[in-house]
C-alpha cells in the first residue's frame, strides 16, 4: 500500500516547480486575477450548497408531514 501512496507524495521541491511553471505560462499579472476568480468560483460553490441543504430540509419535513 505504500508503494502507491510514496510517488503521490508531494515536497517542498515538487510545489516550488509547480509555482514556476504557473508562473511562466501565466505572468505575474494575471495570477491575481485567476485566484480571484478561483477564489469567487469557490464562494458560490459553498453558497449554492448551503442553500441546497436549507432547500432538501424543508421538502423533507413537507413530505413527512403531508404523510400524516
Amino acid at each position: 500500500m505504500n508503494a502507491f501512496i510514496l510517488p503521490l507524495a508531494i515536497g517542498a521541491p515538487q510545489i516550488i516547480l509547480i509555482v514556476v511553471v504557473i508562473l511562466l505560462l501565466f505572468g505575474g499579472r494575471k495570477i491575481p486575477e485567476l485566484m480571484r476568480g478561483l477564489g469567487s468560483g469557490i464562494k458560490e460553490f459553498k453558497d449554492a450548497s448551503k442553500d441546497d441543504d436549507k432547500g432538501a430540509g424543508s421538502d423533507d419535513k413537507n413530505k413527512v408531514s403531508g404523510e400524516n
